[in-house]
C-alpha cells in the first residue's frame, strides 16, 4: 500500500469517527458510548475529536507534531478555554491548541513542538464538548511522518503567504505568530495577505484539479477564521477574493466583539484541496496576534 493511500484511509477513518473515547464529562446527562464510531455527525450535540496529522522534522533536529481537529456537528460551534476540558498533557494543558472549534474536519491547524530525543514519549490531546470526552494520543512513530511541505509524488509545495508585500513569507504548518496587530471592540481591522502558489511540477492532472507553475495556473482559496480568542470575531469576508494582478493579494475586515487577546487563522488552499487529499501536504495554515483594546468611550 502506498504512503499516499495510508494516509488518505487514516484521514477517513478518524474523521469516521474512531478514537479513544473515555469518561463522560462529570455531572452531564449524556455518556460515551462504548463503540468511538457511533458518534455521528448530527447538527448538534455531537462531539469533538482531536486529529493527529503526525510529525515531522524541523531543520534543527527538533520535531513538529502536526494536529488538526474534527467538530461532528455541522451546526454547532465551540469555545473551550484551555484547562479541564482542552488540555495536552504531559507539559500543558496549554501547547498552543485551538480554544474555537469550527464545524467538520480542520487540517492541520497547530504545531506543538518536541524535542528530537522525544524518543518513544507522548502527548495526549483531550477534548470534553457536549458532555462527550475524546482523547488522541500524539507520538512519533516512524509510520506517522508526514511530509506537509513537499508532495514527493507531484513535488508540490504549500502556497506562500505575506503579510507585508516584501515581507518574510509563511508556508506549511504555523509554527510562530506570522502578524500581530491592534485593534479596538467594534472597529473593523483591515487584515491584508498576499498568496502565491507554484502548483504540482510532475504528474500533474489537467482537469478539475487545475495546472502546475508550467500551466501558468494554480488555484487558490484563502479563508479567515477564528482560532482563540475571548469573545466574537466577525469578517467581512472569510473569504477574500485574489487580486492576481497584485501579487494575490486579498483584503478582510475583523471587527471583535469583546477586549483582550485574539489568535486569527488564515488558511490557504492549493489544488490539492482540503488536507491535501489526505497526504497532509500541500496547505498553509498562519496564526496571526491581534490585541483588542476595549472601546473608547
Amino acid at each position: 500500500m502506498s504512503r499516499r493511500t495510508a494516509a488518505g484511509l487514516l484521514a477517513a477513518f478518524v474523521a469516521a469517527g474512531s478514537v479513544l473515547v473515555r469518561a463522560g464529562q462529570q455531572g452531564s446527562s449524556q455518556t460515551p458510548s462504548p463503540f468511538p464510531l457511533s458518534n455521528s455527525v448530527r447538527e448538534r450535540g455531537s462531539s469533538i475529536t482531536g486529529a493527529y496529522e503526525g510529525w515531522y522534522a524541523e531543520p534543527d533536529g527538533s520535531v513538529r507534531l502536526l494536529v488538526g481537529y474534527f467538530n461532528r456537528n455541522t451546526q454547532q460551534e465551540f469555545d473551550i478555554p484551555v484547562g479541564p476540558n482542552n488540555r495536552i498533557e504531559p507539559g500543558g494543558p496549554d501547547q498552543g491548541q485551538p480554544t474555537h472549534f469550527l464545524p467538520a474536519r480542520q487540517y492541520g491547524v497547530f504545531t506543538a513542538k518536541v524535542p528530537k530525543d522525544f524518543g518513544t514519549k507522548k502527548l495526549t490531546w483531550t477534548i470534553v464538548a457536549n458532555g462527550f470526552t475524546n482523547t488522541v494520543t500524539l507520538h512519533t512513530k516512524q509510520d506517522w511522518l508526514v511530509e506537509p511541505l513537499l508532495d514527493a509524488a507531484s513535488k508540490n509545495t504549500p502556497p506562500v503567504l505575506k503579510f507585508q508585500p516584501d515581507g518574510p513569507s509563511f508556508t506549511g504548518p504555523p509554527t510562530a505568530s506570522a502578524a500581530t496587530h491592534s485593534a479596538s471592540v467594534g472597529v473593523p481591522l483591515s487584515l491584508t495577505t498576499w498568496a502565491s502558489d507554484e502548483g504540482a511540477k510532475v504528474n500533474v492532472e489537467t482537469g478539475g484539479r487545475g495546472r502546475g507553475a508550467a500551466g501558468g495556473f494554480s488555484p487558490l482559496v484563502l479563508s479567515w477564521s477564528m482560532f482563540r480568542g475571548p469573545g466574537n470575531v466577525t469578517f467581512s469576508s472569510a473569504r477574500p477574493v485574489l487580486d492576481r494582478n497584485d501579487r494575490g493579494k486579498g483584503t478582510t475586515t475583523a471587527t471583535f466583539s469583546a477586549p483582550g487577546e485574539y489568535i486569527l487563522r488564515v488558511q490557504a488552499n492549493d489544488s490539492s484541496g482540503e488536507g491535501g487529499g489526505g497526504f497532509q501536504c500541500c496547505w498553509t495554515n498562519a496564526h496571526v496576534a491581534v490585541s483588542v483594546k476595549a472601546a473608547s468611550k
